[in-house]
């Protein structure tokens, strides 16, 4: 069709819907007012509009106002309304949005829409700009505060009331003081405070007296890094903060927000998971004048839609978030910062399929403002990019005040007397650092009662019926679970299959360790951390305030204790069952393997105490181990990226993942068999005897394709999986080939019931 005539400038809208089209869409301005002026001119980028699609309407949001479409302008519908009087998505943001939507080949709409809070995905104005807040009435005003001198929490509360007599923000106050609801309703049954509406202004003021502290002084590594950041404010520099557990990347993470709002910038700080969130909202609250927006899946859709609003503003100086907060609008951005770079959490898993690490530092460079990278354990391929020089490489090697490095040993298990899963050694160990008033944390990365539920009459074994896998047992709640598709049922009295009563459990998580150790050691406060345990809200901050309290002597749990908490009683850890990991399929097992070593070493020994680390194995003469032991985790890193460049494989090739998952496995297989076929620049109707031919000439454009294969779980969720792996030395060369490849992928006839996605850069190859 013939391009439409030259129009004035704006007379053209281009807009994306939220639907899984590549494209944007062309639509007409709304007809002008009966005043007889066009509404044109209110018409901004990153406005959201709502537009004819099909047979009903979707909201859409304004990319672009044209002169002219490629389309008939006969055929062109007209927007209905305009839902916003500004843009919720301003230039920068729409730019980054679009390029990680051309990046990892996602539909502009679907991209654009996920980097919204989700009630400004539909058709409903922004949030009123007033909030919920308290104020104190006149007899909390005269109330003497030594009447509540056994209340402290409703003191301190108090206190701030009366510094701001026309009231405080319910979600300033518990950015300030933490969850602070029941001390609220207290206050309230006393008739010392009351609700009101506030607008939305800057953060609370703080407490008459209450200053931000100095902080520790800095070590000289600190002050280094600190330095070469803060000279790069005002342009891109990108930076790895190589720090040991413990070297006080934190201490620098707030210097360097200090230094970036003296200059009237904002910051981002970006961490991959919501546990680790109260603690750095927390420090960060106590050090800094304004408390930060907090932004994670965690919290209420409005507190969350707030702090969102908070930080597009540009009143909030600090936003503290998880992986989705890479797209939050920063009007004043001026640094960003990534904790624990290396977390797989930080790669999107599902959908929109980005890594939040690689935006952040695309988004630095198009803003023009430093990025930093921490960690204890960088990736290797944030670790070549430093050794490289792409990356400033900021090293922190000693831990921070006088806490030492903890000695590490390995404990060999084979023929070993176990009880609840800890040699003798480790028992006696515990008792020894229990009886001194410290604190042990014990790591067995499993959840659940049992792995394994099983008939010893018959053989019978506990399997989902929908995966490859076998259900875990969880006593308390007496069910069986999937953990990969969440499908239970409950347990069962007798074998499903011979109906015996011999049903025995095999194996060992965190729930049966939990039960297991209190008999073990009468009287010793213990707390698990796993996802089972912290599910309710709040849940998880108090089972760490306890633990910080000192009331809990033994601490046990999953990864989640691994990632950046500080718990200066633990000198002892304990790492259990943790042989499986060491022989997984995935090319980056070992890598996270040594990570996860790493990570939970850490947590030992960082206050003045020394820790010490026992690793039980069955496999004590294994490389991975022998190598972490001897040279730590830069030796290792050495040897696996000197592996990675002779197998050709991340970061010194690219790789994109194509996936496919039908109710059959043959359909799942056939898209892909045409998705290779597609790849090889073949038609319809070529033999198979030139396979190899194609594939050579294929390699000649700098791109290789292996399978398909079935997925290493084939069957999840009652669905067959497969994939094909794409493989090419340059970036470019991959992006050029996936840009007319998923074109091509998105024409083919759809089977019934087949799913397929496109994953740039995949983490997790399962």
């Amino acid at each position: 069709m013939p391009p439409a005539s030259i129009k004035k400038p704006g007379s053209i809208l281009r807009v994306a819907v939220a639907a899984p089209l590549m494209d944007a869409f062309d639509y007409l301005p709304p007809p002008p007012a009966s005043d007889g002026c066009t509404a044109t001119p209110s018409l901004l980028p990153g406005q959201r509009v709502l537009v004819p699609f099909g047979q009903g309407r979707r909201v859409g949001i304004l990319l672009e106002l044209r002169a002219t479409s490629d389309q008939d302008p006969a055929r062109l519908k007209t927007i209905e309304r305009l839902l916003d009087a500004r843009p919720v998505l301003g230039a920068a943001d729409l730019t980054l949005i679009r390029w990680a939507a051309d990046y990892y080949r996602q539909p502009i709409g679907e991209a654009l829409f996920s980097a919204l809070p989700a009630r400004l995905r539909r058709a409903t104005p922004i949030l009123d700009e007033q909030v919920p807040g308290v104020s104190a009435t006149v007899a909390g005003r005269t109330l003497d505060l030594e009447t509540l001198r056994r209340a402290p929490k409703q003191r301190e509360l108090l206190t701030l009331l009366r510094s701001r007599p026309e009231g405080i923000a319910v979600a300033d106050l518990n950015a300030r003081l933490g969850p602070c609801a029941a001390t609220l309703r207290s206050l309230r049954a006393r008739g010392l405070l009351e609700t009101c509406r506030l607008a939305a202004a800057g953060p609370v003021t703080p407490a008459p007296g209450a200053t931000a502290g100095p902080g520790p002084e800095l070590n000289a590594d600190q002050a280094e890094a600190l330095r070469r950041v803060t000279a790069g404010l005002g342009g891109f520099s990108p930076f790895l903060l190589d720090g040991v557990t413990g070297s006080g990347k934190t201490e620098v993470y707030i210097r360097l927000i200090e230094a970036a709002a003296a200059r009237g910038a904002q910051t981002l700080l970006i961490v991959p998971e919501i546990g680790l969130t109260p603690q750095l909202r927390e420090r960060l609250s106590s050090r800094l004048p304004d408390p930060p927006a907090v932004l994670h899946s965690g919290l209420a859709a409005g507190d969350r839609e707030r702090a969102w609003h908070r930080a597009a503003s540009g009143r909030a100086g600090v936003v503290l978030g998880t992986r989705s907060a890479v797209f939050v609008p920063l009007p004043r951005l001026g640094l960003i910062l990534v904790d624990e770079e290396h977390d797989a959490s930080l790669k999107q898993q599902e959908g929109f399929r980005y890594s939040a690490r690689d935006l952040a530092v695309r988004r630095a460079q198009l803003v023009g403002c430093p990025v930093v990278l921490g960690s204890a354990t960088p990736s290797l391929e944030t670790l070549n990019n430093a050794q490289t020089e792409r990356y400033g490489w900021l090293r922190l090697p000693q831990r921070a005040g006088a806490a030492c490095t903890p000695r590490t040993s390995l404990l060999d298990i084979r023929n070993q007397p176990l009880q609840a899963g800890l040699s003798a050694v480790l028992r006696e160990e515990m008792r020894t650092e229990i009886a001194a008033g410290n604190q042990v944390l014990l790591f067995l990365n499993r959840r659940g009662y049992a792995p394994v539920l099983t008939c010893h009459a018959c053989g019978w074994v506990g399997e989902c019926p929908h995966c490859d896998a076998r259900l875990t047992l969880h006593l308390a709640r007496r069910r069986l679970w999937c953990h990969h598709c969440g499908w239970t049922r409950p347990l069962p009295d007798t074998c499903p299959d011979c109906k015996g009563t011999d049903l025995r459990m095999l194996g060992r998580g965190t729930e049966r360790l939990d039960e297991e150790l209190r008999p073990l050691f009468p009287g010793v406060g213990i707390a698990r951390l796993d996802r089972d345990t912290t599910r309710r809200r709040g849940e998880l901050a108090r089972l760490l305030d306890e633990v910080r309290r000192g009331e809990v002597q033994i601490l046990l749990g999953t990864q989640m204790l691994a990632k950046g908490h500080d718990f200066p009683g633990v000198t002892l850890v304990g790492i259990l069952d943790l042989d499986q990991s060491l022989y997984a399929s995935d090319f980056r097992a070992p890598e996270r393997t040594a990570q996860l070593i790493v990570q939970v070493t850490g947590r030992a020994g960082r206050a003045e105490r020394p820790g010490r680390v026992v690793l039980q194995t069955r496999h004590p003469e294994h490389p991975l181990l022998q190598s972490l032991l001897r040279d730590g985790y830069t030796g290792f890193a050495t040897t696996a990226l000197a592996e990675r460049r002779e197998a050709e494989l991340p970061p010194f090739s690219h790789l994109a993942l194509l996936r496919a998952e039908a109710p059959a496995a043959e359909t799942a297989s056939a898209f892909l068999n045409q998705a290779r076929l597609i790849a090889e620049g073949l038609a319809e109707g070529h033999t198979e005897e030139a396979a190899e031919g194609r594939a050579e000439r294929l390699a000649e454009t700098g791109v290789q394709c292996y399978g398909p294969v079935p997925a290493p779980m084939e069957r999840r969720g009652g669905r067959y999986r497969a994939q094909l792996l794409i493989q090419s030395p340059q970036r470019p060369r991959l992006q050029r080939f996936l840009a007319g490849w998923s074109v091509a992928l998105r024409a083919l006839p759809r089977s019934k019931g087949l799913r397929w996605s496109l994953d740039v850069d995949p983490q997790d190859m399962s």
